[in-house]
């Protein structure tokens, strides 16, 4: 069987069919719920659930193995896909709209996605979030549920960070040293509110990077940083207003300096 040696539990699923064609495509989906690997792994291990993915990820960063890459797995709502596609299921530790991911799985991610490809000859990942690309994995080779069906999978978190992810995994796929990263060891001070600009702003987009936002560190706190800031503000129970002030540098301080 065809597997990640990073698989920690195997718990087979009948719903699968032989695949016919070579890999050359992921596929991140969401559990939408914040499921264990093992209940997910049980509940696609019953053939009347009629679904399953080669992989599933935990908010603990677990990494379960349902069907063997030597299998198309049944997963995005399209054969064809599923049958280039090594399919992944990610916890979701928050709710809809955005269903946010864990930290650990986000990283736990992203060294599968580096082992997949390495192991079936995929030189870089490749997304430009355009549907029209499907099937055409020399210009894009990252595709999404959504794509296939009336469904928010992968949520709007992963979906949005889609981008980010690729880009570490080609850094690694090339063997480059990760950035300087992502762990600052200050928090921003307030106020920062949407417009804002320079160091306060870039400090806080990086202080939101350490939980896995994937923001472009550029300074300028726009609509992609507010939306952010108010999933973040969300997860902590915040009051979720987009806008950085007292008691959103006090959480930011315990965690991060804490």
């Amino acid at each position: 069987m065809k597997m990640s040696n990073l698989t920690r539990i195997v718990i087979l699923s009948p719903n699968k069919s032989a695949r016919k064609a070579k890999i050359d495509t992921v596929t991140i989906h969401c559990m939408a719920c914040n499921a264990s690997v093992v209940a997910l792994g049980n509940h696609f291990a019953q053939k009347k659930t009629k679904a399953s993915s080669n992989y599933g990820i935990g908010s603990d960063g677990m990494i379960a193995c349902y069907v063997p890459e030597d299998y198309r797995s049944w997963a995005t709502s399209s054969a064809s896909n599923d049958q280039r596609a090594v399919t992944i299921e990610v916890a979701n530790d928050g709710r809809g709209p955005d269903w946010h991911v864990s930290r650990e799985a986000v990283n736990a991610l992203i060294e599968l996605l580096v082992d997949i490809c390495r192991r079936n000859g995929i030189p870089e990942l490749l997304w430009k979030a355009d549907k029209v690309l499907i099937g055409q994995p020399d210009k894009q080779n990252m595709t999404v549920h959504r794509w296939f069906a009336n469904k928010a999978c992968p949520g709007d978190y992963l979906y949005n960070l889609h981008g980010s992810i690729a880009a570490e995994v080609n850094r690694r796929l090339k063997g480059e040293v990760a950035p300087v990263q992502q762990t600052v060891m200050k928090a921003a001070r307030p106020t920062i509110k949407r417009g804002a600009k320079g160091a306060g702003a870039l400090l806080l987009q990086q202080n939101l990077n350490t939980f896995g936002c994937g923001l472009a560190e550029d300074g300028s706190f726009g609509s992609a940083s507010v939306a952010a800031l108010k999933a973040w503000q969300g997860r902590y129970g915040l009051q979720v207003d987009g806008s950085y002030g007292p008691k959103s540098y006090a959480k930011m301080k315990e965690l991060i300096e804490g």
